[in-house]
């Protein structure tokens, strides 16, 4: 793949971030996936590598130049370093100590047959050993004096606005306890999206552009020492077309009409927006207190409908997302010719239509099309037009649920959506 030494390392780099993402085997990888992952790359680190780029790393196109800086520091990024230097570097400090580690076959010996594919894996078996490790080996962990200590660290959120986006948001921290510079927010969920601060500073602000639940972070010497629930409500129905940095925001007089959500050819005219020679991608959110809805036992119903079915959006692709406020559930839709390339997202679950049967989640999306899920005690079975769909177990423990959201291309529309858990109904 690479012609400048660092093959094994972009490897490693690899399977990190496969480990990350939890995909399973990136040999079932599809097109969606890399478009997926481009995507969350560049939501993580601000630098987007396209889909070819990514597919050549993977190794799925031919290619034989090596990958550039720029492409290996943001791989190294989104798997959590600083930059590929920094990761290379780590990568080395585990090296040297496994070697000294196989050079006490008396004291622990392990057949080289068994040795992982993978070094971080040797970590596991290095812990047993550290009191010899540290009689050997000049260590560079931290010691317990420099773990730090999450009682003298403050942290907290505070919304400008109370309801919807854009929102700007105040972090107040007191870091000063940090045993080094390395002091970090974390903005949401995902721990690699991290902004460095001063730790002698008391304060960081944001702007978020989108609805959400965030469990934002301060991580002090590579410890998570504070946390914070952040959440960014919609302030009612709120639709938009995505964009970076920032999305183009709907009017709701424009799209909230008798009870539909609609966004149509006149709106989309108005907003001087075309849906040649691509359609814009449309979201759709609904983000409010649910009260005690849990995500293991619910019913979800919603009636839907995408009627631009030309040009690149021939296949009229549609995601229905159940937004959790430590988990999400994604449900796919498209037209009946096009389930060749689906995948759900289930609290934990992951199904992609090049290993299941997912045709029942085509269908004429021209016209309004039922959606309605049911889960009781963890198992959820999803329903298109009252027809059975799917049906799947999923593992993760139970969370509240927070909102909906919908994504289609150009043109669509959604009507009589609501929820129903521990005998109360929330209609939307």
């Amino acid at each position: 793949m690479t012609k400048n030494g660092d093959e094994q390392a972009v490897s490693r780099c690899l399977a990190l971030i496969e480990s990350k993402l939890g995909w399973g085997n990136n040999e079932k990888w599809a097109n969606y996936d890399f478009e997926k992952l481009s995507e969350e790359i560049n939501d993580a680190t601000g630098v987007r590598l396209s889909v070819t780029t990514l597919k050549r790393i993977w190794g799925k196109l031919k290619y034989d130049s090596a990958p550039t800086l720029t492409t290996l520091n943001t791989l190294a990024q989104f798997a959590g370093f600083a930059d590929w230097r920094t990761f290379k570097q780590t990568e080395s400090n585990i090296s040297a100590k496994e070697e000294v580690v196989e050079q006490i076959p008396i004291l622990f010996s392990v057949p080289k047959t068994s040795k992982p594919k993978f070094r971080y894996y040797w970590l596991s078996m290095i812990i047993p050993l550290s009191f010899i490790g540290y009689l050997l080996i000049p260590s560079k962990g931290k010691t317990m004096s420099e773990v730090a200590d999450s009682k003298f660290f403050t942290f907290r959120a505070d919304k400008i606005q109370t309801e919807g986006v854009p929102n700007s948001v105040v972090f107040h921290y007191d870091a000063k306890a940090a045993k080094t510079d390395s002091v970090f927010i974390v903005q949401t969920w995902d721990t690699r999206r991290k902004k460095l601060l001063s730790k002698v500073k008391h304060a960081h602000s944001a702007i978020y552009y989108y609805p959400g639940f965030f469990r934002t972070k301060l991580i002090a010497d590579n410890e998570v020492v504070k946390t914070h629930d952040l959440w960014i409500t919609s302030d009612g129905w709120l639709s938009l077309v995505e964009g970076e940095p920032m999305p183009l925001y709907f009017k709701k007089e424009d799209t909230v009409k008798n009870g539909v959500v609609e966004v149509n050819e006149a709106v989309l005219k108005k907003y001087n927006l075309s849906l040649h020679p691509k359609a814009p991608p449309i979201r759709v959110f609904n983000q409010r207190d649910m009260g005690d809805l849990k995500s293991d036992n619910f019913i979800f119903e919603t009636y839907i409908k995408n009627d631009f079915n030309q040009g690149s959006n021939a296949c009229q692709p549609m995601e229905v997302l159940i937004q959790c406020k430590d988990d999400i559930i994604i449900i796919p839709l498209a037209a009946k010719a096009c389930v060749g390339d689906l995948f759900i997202a289930f609290c934990g679950t992951y199904v992609n239509s090049k290993d299941a049967d997912l045709s029942k989640f085509g269908a004429d999306l021209s016209e309004w099309t039922k959606l309605r899920v049911v889960t009781v005690n963890k198992k959820a079975t999803i329903f298109v037009n009252d027809i059975m769909a799917y049906s799947l177990n999923f593992p993760h423990d139970p969370t509240g649920i927070v909102g909906v959201q919908y994504r289609f291309n150009g043109t669509g529309a959604v009507k009589g959506t609501w929820f129903q858990g521990g005998g109360e109904v929330v209609r939307f």
